[in-house]
């Protein structure tokens, strides 16, 4: 399928007559659909509602921050703003963000598949987070939750009282919206892949989530369970984790980073899919060991599991068990560094364009590499005693997670846009917008590196009146209002495109991969006829010719 734009003609581009967004208009149809691209602007609506949500209480924290007295709200209330916003932003947008958007959107068109596997298991997935996220609401209005996002044991079990058991059960729903999901993918990725789409020829967009899959099908069923046995012990005092009753809060700490730690990855692995797809397509360049990068998918989702005890040099554990713990999480940098290296390598000599999502995409590997070395210095038992519990640890999980995961969701929302929609955005507009997020994350992150090395403690309201320290939170939240403006500009000119944007072609990038060898938006059923896939992955021509480079043939 070669369309006229692709090719530079004159042609106009005129959208398909047909497509899954015009086939019903009913809101019952949107509710009940079993469409998996239906099902993924499900998602999109409302994890962004949450993603600004907990952007909300971020606000709070830096404006209470500016100034070093608790003068905006009281320390009972601050504990409750970054409760709130760890919680919501970590089980209801970065956990969902890629997979269950982009994800339930690509991965039947990358593999050629007409839908997922369970298509009712699909939608149902969505109420579940629904349910899961009204919960939490729920906290939010009644009065908040003030244990932190960890619900670190006894303090949640016994002490606090706060609504925690509204939060506890909303994020132990939320649960089993990744473990469905994951599942779907698992099962489609093993029996619906089209004639011919063999396990090399994959789009690394599809290793990376069959990867995160295998975490949440594993590990998400152990933080379900601990959250339930944090509510038994305070509803029913049975001593499992309290002390006082005859439990141990350390094993809370086990059981809840053994998953938590790996749940860095299902926010991060479907991330690194994403950009592997943005680097080739804006390089025009074959991926640089492209199975290197593939089993570094698999590797990082595999010792993800054993890396769980580098939280907790300072909780009394064994000392050889936190060398063990340190050495295992040097280890688990190589597979990211291979994807480092594969990405720059391929960036090498490539003819490289720099439209939005690739902006997106070169920031993201700035901000991982940042966010992963400083996770080195945190893998050191010395320097992880001196900076644990400080504002080091927060701007090295949002370097990792905001400036990994969002900045990753935004450049395939980019990417993926006249797919989804139909219709182009403004170019303009969005790279200002990448780059008003570039300079906004920098301006809210780093100093807290410096002041965090300094000893500034996380999770205080009020902190000494230095003026150094001071400084640096003003830097913060300068940096955090400029971020938040980037954020919205998104807001505005997205929605605004999907009306009056340009009609997009099939394949507006000139890129390779089954999903842009159907129309702009897709029908229904994906594809007319049932693609059988004859081409090597990342098949690039020169960017000038601006063809599609697949060979896919109609079957009989």
């Amino acid at each position: 399928m070669i369309d006229a734009a692709s090719m530079g003609g004159d042609l106009p581009v005129v959208p398909p007559k047909d497509n899954y967004i015009n086939r019903a208009y009913s809101i019952k149809s949107w509710l009940l659909t079993k469409d998996h691209k239906r099902i993924a602007i499900l998602y999109l609506i409302t994890i962004t509602f949450f993603f600004f949500l907990g952007g909300a209480f971020a606000v709070m924290i830096r404006l209470e921050l500016l100034t070093p007295a608790s003068d905006l709200v009281q320390p009972e209330t601050y504990n409750k703003f970054f409760t709130m916003h760890g919680v919501v932003m970590i089980f209801l947008f970065l956990i969902p963000s890629v997979p269950a958007t982009l994800g339930n959107f690509l991965v039947p068109l990358m593999i050629g598949a007409k839908d997922l596997a369970f298509p009712k298991i699909n939608l149902l997935s969505w109420y579940i987070l629904v349910i899961g996220g009204i919960f939490i609401l729920y906290a939010v209005v009644a009065g908040g939750v003030d244990t932190g996002w960890t619900f670190y044991t006894p303090y949640s079990s016994t002490y606090s009282n706060t609504y925690v058991m509204a939060a506890a059960i909303g994020v132990f729903i939320t649960g089993f919206s990744s473990i469905l999901t994951g599942l779907n993918f698992i099962v489609t990725i093993h029996t619906m892949r089209a004639p011919g789409m063999t396990w090399y020829r994959l789009p690394l967009f599809i290793w990376s989530h069959y990867a995160t899959s295998l975490i949440m099908v594993l590990g998400t069923p152990v933080v379900a369970v601990t959250i339930l046995l944090v509510g038994l012990e305070r509803v029913f005092r049975v001593g499992i984790f309290d002390p006082a009753i005859g439990g141990d809060p350390i094993l809370f700490q086990h059981l809840f980073w053994f998953y938590s730690h790996p749940a860095v990855y299902i926010m991060l692995l479907p991330g690194m899919g994403v950009i592997s797809e943005l680097i080739t397509a804006f390089s025009r360049k074959n991926m640089f060991g492209y199975k290197f990068v593939a089993y570094a998918s698999l590797g990082i989702a595999i010792y993800g599991f054993l890396v769980w005890g580098h939280h907790m040099f300072t909780s009394g554990q064994s000392i050889y068990g936190s060398l063990v713990f340190s050495f295992l999480t040097y280890f688990v940098a190589i597979p990211s560094a291979i994807k480092v290296f594969n990405w720059t390598a391929t960036l090498y000599r490539g003819s490289i364009s720099y439209d939005t999502p690739m902006l997106y995409a070169l920031g993201f590997i700035g901000f991982f590499l940042i966010g992963g070395t400083t996770g080195l210095f945190l893998a050191a038992i010395g320097l992880d005693i001196h900076v644990h519990d400080t504002y080091f640890v927060v701007a090295h999980f949002h370097y990792i997670m905001v400036g990994g995961t969002v900045m990753a969701y935004l450049g395939g929302l980019h990417y993926w846009w006249p797919k989804l929609t139909g219709r182009m955005y403004p170019e303009g507009w969005a790279r200002l917008s990448a780059l008003i997020i570039f300079v906004g994350f920098n301006l809210t992150f780093f100093p807290q590196f410096v002041v965090g090395y300094m000893g500034m403690p996380r999770r205080y309201a009020a902190y000494p009146d230095d003026p150094v320290w001071q400084m640096l939170n003003v830097l913060s939240t300068a940096g955090a209002s400029i971020l938040g403006a980037g954020y919205l500009l998104p807001m505005v000119y997205l929605p605004w495109s999907m009306r009056y944007g340009k009609y997009a072609p099939s394949n507006p990038w000139g890129a390779t991969g089954l999903e842009w060898q159907t129309t702009s938006p897709p029908p229904t059923e994906n594809f007319e006829e049932t693609p059988v896939v004859t081409w090597e992955p990342y098949e690039y021509r020169p960017r000038e010719e601006k063809v599609v480079v697949n060979k896919i043939l109609p079957t009989d």
